[in-house]
């Protein structure tokens, strides 16, 4: 199995192989985590820490779930009541978590770019739970082990990406992924939720959603982060919805198998319709939350692993 990484900051620094390794062994962790006895000891004896500086309900669950079916102990830190609240740098942070001699580092930050920095400044492997607008490696990685179980390849699909492009991280992992595996990725979304120079990502680009999903294998629709909006980005969610909310008329232009997908949290009647969120025939939004806590598992022991040698060498993460 081929994994070199001692973190796990984005897609944009793994190899295919190495994206292919993560999720052969996460398949055999979807088989554990449906047994009766779902534990192991991939992770005994190692400290996982999660540190979500942004608000999170899945991810920050699916991580603590992973870490303590692979043996670790886990520990989340409340970061709304932490000591970055009173002024704390998180340079500082860092040094008091090597003080601490953690193993496995989670973390979320609105910030691109911190996860990255916290990387370089800690003895242990580093997991990007979520960077700003810049990675969430995770989500594309659970996303892509959907795809694959469900159509049986993660290679030359079609792929339409749907909604707010220009806020979302897991879109910009995803195109990262699926366009190193040769899939054909399509964005679609109104031109104002569209990041300027996305064409140079080697996308196709659509603001017509019927055109934009005609013949594609798999739709991932994406929330709308208003949250990350300071301006009019559409008109209305009813206008929104009507152009680019996902229901049974748009998808009708996609293969007749064609996969729905979305990374949740939704908003239902806004980006997709609800009766066919709940489609089971055509949606597979939950096999995505669990195929997250397998894909989670898989990272940290490969991180776990590589983490390992490290040390027995003499040589810190």
């Amino acid at each position: 199995m081929t994994f070199e990484a001692k973190h796990l900051l984005g897609i944009e620094y793994l190899k295919p192989e190495e994206i292919r390794t993560v999720l052969e062994l996460a398949d055999q962790y979807v088989d554990l985590n449906r047994r009766t006895q779902k534990h192991s000891e991939a992770l005994i004896g190692l400290t996982q820490i999660n540190m979500f500086f942004e608000n999170s309900t899945r991810t920050q669950a699916s991580f603590e779930l992973a870490g303590k079916r692979l043996g670790a102990d886990v520990m989340n830190m409340s970061m709304q009541a932490s000591s970055i609240k009173k002024g704390e740098s998180l340079i500082d942070t860092a040094l008091t978590l090597n003080a601490m001699h953690p193993d496995i580092l989670v973390v979320r930050h609105p910030q691109s770019g911190a996860v990255n920095l916290l990387a370089e400044k800690v003895n242990c492997a580093v997991l990007n739970a979520g960077d700003g607008r810049h990675e969430h490696p995770t989500q594309a990685l659970l996303d892509a082990l959907t795809i694959q179980r469900a159509k049986g390849r993660l290679h030359r699909l079609s792929v339409a990406i749907c909604g707010d492009i220009a806020h979302s991280r897991v879109a910009r992992s995803n195109i990262l992924l699926l366009g190193k595996m040769e899939n054909r990725v399509r964005l679609i979304g109104p031109p104002t939720l569209m990041p300027a120079g996305i064409a140079d990502f080697g996308v196709e680009v659509f603001d017509d959603m019927r055109a934009g999903l005609e013949g594609v294998d798999v739709v991932m629709m994406l929330r709308l982060q208003r949250e990350r909006m300071d301006g009019g980005f559409i008109p209305s969610e009813r206008e929104y919805y009507h152009r680019f909310g996902l229901d049974a008329e748009k998808l009708a232009r996609a293969k007749a198998d064609a996969i729905v997908m979305h990374p949740g949290p939704m908003n239902r009647g806004v980006e997709i319709d609800g009766t066919l969120a709940d489609d089971i025939n055509r949606s597979v939004i939950q096999e995505q939350v669990e195929m997250g806590v397998a894909v989670r598992m898989a990272a940290m022991d490969l991180l776990a692993r590589n983490l390992r040698t490290s040390k027995q060498e003499g040589i810190y993460v």
